[in-house]
C-alpha cells in the first residue's frame, strides 16, 4: 500500500517539517523522506508513532472518515524530547498539538540550564510557573517569574527561557499557533 504521500501531506498540514516530525517521533530526517517517497515502508509500531506525532492514528489514517478528536490525554501519551546540551526536556503533553491554534508543552530546565533561543515569529506565548524561578529573556529584556507566575507575550523578538538557580524549574508553556 501506498503510504507516503499522504504522511507528507498530513506533514505539510500540521506545518511540520521533515526533521521536526523526524525529531518528534525519534527517528531520522532521511527515514522521514523514504516513507515519504514510499521508497521504504514503516513498521507498524513506526507508522504509529509518526502517525500520534501528526495527530492521528491507524483507524484514521486508514479510513476516508474522521472520527471524534480525542480529548483527554494519558501520561503515556506524551512525547518527550530531552536536550542535555542546553539541559532542558520538553515533554508534549498534547501529542496532536500541532494541527490545533494551541499547543501545550512542559519544559523542565536543570538548574543552571535554558530552553532553545527561538527567533521572533508571528506567534502568542502564555507561561505558568509550576515549579522554581525561570528568567524570561526577551529580546534584550529580561522578566523574573516564579513558582505561581505566568507570563504573557507577542514573540516578536527572540526569545528563551534560562533558570540561574540550582533547582530544576518547570513551566506550562502554550503557544498559538504551535512553535515546537
Amino acid at each position: 500500500m501506498v503510504i507516503g504521500d499522504k504522511i507528507r501531506q498530513m506533514r505539510i498540514k500540521n506545518s511540520l517539517t521533515q526533521e521536526e516530525l523526524a525529531n518528534r517521533c525519534e527517528l531520522s530526517k532521511g527515514f522521514i523522506s523514504q516513507v515519504e517517497r514510499d521508497i521504504t515502508s514503516p513498521s507498524i509500531a513506526t507508522l504509529i508513532d509518526i502517525l500520534e506525532c501528526l495527530g492521528s492514528n491507524l483507524r484514521e489514517f486508514f479510513s476516508d472518515s474522521h472520527s471524534d478528536d480525542k480529548i483527554v490525554f494519558r501520561q503515556d501519551d506524551a512525547f518527550i524530547q530531552q536536550n542535555d546540551d542546553l539541559g532542558h526536556t520538553i515533554t508534549w503533553i498534547v501529542p496532536n498539538a500541532q494541527k490545533n491554534e494551541m499547543e501545550p508543552i512542559l519544559i523542565r530546565i536543570s538548574g543552571g540550564g535554558q530552553s532553545s533561543v527561538y527567533a521572533a515569529h508571528e506567534c502568542e506565548v502564555f507561561g505558568y510557573v509550576l515549579q522554581g524561578n525561570v528568567a524570561l529573556h526577551i529580546g534584550e529584556k529580561r522578566f523574573k517569574a516564579k513558582k505561581g507566575e505566568s507570563f504573557y507575550y507577542t514573540a516578536n523578538s527572540s526569545y528563551y527561557l534560562r533558570n540561574h538557580s540550582g533547582n530544576d524549574a518547570v513551566v506550562l508553556w502554550v503557544s498559538t499557533p504551535p512553535s515546537f
